[in-house]
């Protein structure tokens, strides 16, 4: 990305974009021409502005400028998913996947550079952390998407944890749902957590999008191994905190459960699954654990192997939530071959 010193408008509060205007000797009128332009028309130049003066324009431009940046590099799944590699404002990379299923488009979005989670299953969480995503950073991810006509839904799921980059997340979603925006349906929305105690709460509070929880695995100790996480906020007063609102109405819950053969797919933590879920009003996604594209030598020999999980297993392990109460999916496995699906992002050498 080459750098440069003027300031993005895409990221910026109508308030800011008021100041702007102000600045620039616009009238007060055309600071909503701005917000009509960036967030709902998508122009990637000020001078796409053609409702203001061309030397309105040229005065904007000496400072500012939209902020869209196309992706470096691409590439496709034989299963028609993509898969984006976008610079950061600081010079850092994220990659973006876009997921098509007939009438449905979706982009998994990331919110940081590589990730502080450290989840051993995660080729994000091997990658460490290396920065933080500014609202501008996430929302480019959206507005310079090439399939940003056919979205239908927006999941952070990508590299990153969305709780610990919490007020750029909360900025981004409410763009995305605003009457100068997008005036998206917050249930078009969905952000994905492994739980952060400071954060949690907050998002709760503040966000009508709906939440997803990284579970994969019912058991506590089992669970740090796979997710240091479990460490500084256990799974137990998660749920605590999530029986405290109403999941009946229009938000919904999830939990994420990637499923590892013979380690958390037998009837035992099918049992316990249920068990904690009872009562709570949510739905479980069983999610297929893909190799990943690092030797895996080390995490073989551990007491804890990870392997990819049977199709027969994944099957009756649903089956034995769906009938306990609990509803449950299996989840399509997405652009496994371009290293787009669940658990493989990484841009620690690009």
């Amino acid at each position: 990305m080459e750098k440069t010193s003027r300031i993005p408008l895409l990221g910026m509060a109508p308030d800011d974009i008021k100041t702007v205007a102000a600045e620039a000797g616009l009238p007060a009128f055309a600071a909503k021409q701005l917000l009509q332009w960036v967030y709902q028309k998508g122009v990637a130049t000020i001078d796409e502005m053609t409702n203001l003066s061309k030397q309105a324009r040229e005065r904007l431009s000496e400072r500012y400028e939209v902020g869209l940046v196309s992706p470096l590099a691409e590439q496709h799944s034989a299963d028609g998913t993509a898969k984006y590699l976008f610079p950061t404002r600081d010079g850092h990379h994220v990659e973006t996947v876009f997921i098509p299923d007939d009438d449905r488009g979706t982009v998994c979005v990331s919110c940081q550079v590589g990730c502080k989670m450290a989840c051993r299953f995660c080729m994000t969480g091997r990658q460490g952390f290396q920065g933080q995503l500014t609202v501008t950073d996430i929302l480019n991810q959206i507005y310079a998407l090439p399939e940003r006509d056919r979205l239908t839904n927006i999941v952070f799921m990508g590299q990153g944890e969305p709780l610990d980059n919490l007020d750029a997340v909360l900025a981004a979603t409410q763009f995305l749902m605003a009457d100068y925006g997008w005036a998206w349906s917050p249930r078009r929305i969905t952000v994905s957590t492994s739980g952060l105690r400071k954060g949690l709460k907050r998002f709760l509070d503040e966000s009508p999008c709906h939440l997803a929880i990284s579970l994969h695995n019912p058991f506590p100790e089992e669970r740090a191994a796979l997710m240091p996480a479990e460490k500084s906020y256990p799974l137990a007063e998660q749920l605590e905190l999530l029986r405290e609102y109403d999941w009946t109405g229009q938000r919904r819950l999830s939990f994420e459960y990637i499923v590892f053969g013979g380690l958390n797919d037998s009837n035992r933590y099918a049992r316990e699954l249920a068990r904690l879920l009872q009562g709570l009003e949510c739905r479980v996604n069983l999610i297929r654990w893909h190799v990943l594209p690092e030797d895996d030598a080390l995490a073989a020999s551990s007491s804890m192997p990870l392997a990819e999980a049977d199709a027969t297993r994944m099957a009756a392990f649903r089956d034995y939530l769906t009938h306990r109460g609990v509803r449950c999916t299996i989840r399509a496995s997405r652009g496994q071959d371009i290293d787009a699906a669940c658990g493989l992002l990484n841009t620690k050498n690009k």
